[in-house]
């Protein structure tokens, strides 16, 4: 059954097996150009809320769900239904989602044709709606070497600070009032005071793709400034930053060359920390390539382990692409590895101040297990500061 917009797309169905947080996943601009399969079996029942948005907008290109319930929560300000057809972002309920992820398990994601409004007609012949739907589909230009993440990033730079929404290009007093917001709060003490009697450290963040929770997490100890994808970085170190984050992010990172040059240039000469995309874009700045997992990592109850220490951190991800072993260089060490595949999962630089993990650490949905990377981070800001 169709819900949400009456509106058709094209894009690649992935599945994510987290069992709440759908507001958050909505507005991961990580999912760009997918259609999100969930496959908890109810959702809508806690309806959605403007405290829980975690990007400017929605950027998926569709939702498939199993059962949708109408909400009962007293934080909802808004059904389901109701959110996607304001946000023009089709959705089909009614569908055995397990199924159809034992499906992508099997044969890997696949190319998909939401027919949720108009029938497509070509030469002005009307052609069977499943048919067309799979010629659409085949057309589609499909996510590898697409660089998604200047579709998504902020086209100006702004400033971020707690109790702040992301401005990207709305006016930076945003109407969003994150005071009374029920996330659980950064956790400030895996931070050590930062070396500066009163000036908090800058981070400059590329927006490739954020999520608020993590400007919020980053917020948390630093003055920060996010800037487009594509800024060069000359214009980032004219800045004179403490340390430069490397955000989220959609598609192919290969594609997204400009940024992997950017790096390139930013490498030994501030301290940097990538997440997602931004972890792979550099893992390639330094030499190691990337590929295509089978069906990716989608959802809050992924298991890493931390090789450093031994223990096992559940992680939140989405990300289609990996760094591939047999390509990493030895300027690189391994940190965390994915306990579900073996994927690599953390990297570290051996010689500057660099590293990065392929997973979410700001926990928006999902756990609170990896929140101590953005004390690390802070940890190397100030002992490149020392230097």
């Amino acid at each position: 059954m169709a819900f949400g917009a009456r509106v058709d797309r094209c894009g690649e169905v992935v599945f994510n097996t987290g069992m709440c947080g759908y507001q958050e996943i909505l507005t991961d601009p990580s999912y760009a150009g997918q259609f999100v399969t969930l496959t908890t079996a109810e959702v809508g029942n806690y309806g959605v809320n403007p405290e829980d948005v975690e990007s400017r907008g929605l950027f998926l290109s569709g939702l498939v769900i199993g059962d949708l319930t109408e909400p009962s929560n007293y934080r909802a300000t808004q059904s389901l239904d109701a959110y996607l057809k304001a946000n023009g972002v089709p959705g089909i309920y009614g569908v055995d989602t397990r199924a159809l992820t034992i499906h992508l398990r099997e044969h890997g994601n696949q190319k998909a044709w939401l027919g949720n409004g108009r029938i497509i007609e070509w030469s002005n012949n009307r052609m069977d709606e499943e048919r067309e739907g799979i010629e659409a589909a085949k057309r589609w230009e499909g996510l590898d070497g697409q660089d998604y993440a200047s579709r998504v990033s902020c086209k100006e730079p702004y400033e971020f600070g707690l109790g702040q929404s992301p401005s990207f290009d709305r006016p930076s007093d945003s109407s969003f009032d994150r005071s009374h917001s029920t996330i659980r709060p950064f956790d400030h003490s895996i931070i050590r005071p930062f070396d500066h009697s009163i000036i908090s450290p800058r981070v400059i963040c590329y927006d490739f793709g954020v999520k608020t929770n993590i400007l919020r997490s980053l917020a948390a100890f630093a003055r920060v400034t996010v800037v487009p994808a594509q800024t060069p970085a000359a214009d980032v170190l004219a800045q004179q930053p403490d340390g430069v984050f490397l955000s989220n992010g959609p598609a192919d990172p290969a594609a997204v060359g400009y940024a992997i040059a950017n790096i390139r240039d930013l490498l030994g000469k501030v301290p940097l920390f990538g997440i997602c995309l931004g972890h792979q874009l550099l893992s390639l700045a330094c030499g190691a390539k990337t590929g295509r997992l089978k069906f990716g990592h989608h959802g809050c109850n992924h298991p890493v382990k931390n090789l450093a220490t031994g223990k096992v951190e559940i992680t939140s991800q989405n990300h289609n692409f990996a760094v591939l072993p047999e390509s990493v260089p030895d300027c690189l060490a391994v940190t965390h590895v994915n306990l579900n595949d073996g994927s690599i999962e953390g990297l570290r630089h051996k010689t500057l101040p660099a590293f990065s993990v392929q997973y979410h650490p700001e926990s928006c949905p999902g756990p609170h297990d990896s929140q101590y990377l953005f004390g690390e981070f802070c940890e190397m800001m100030k002992g490149a500061g020392e230097k």
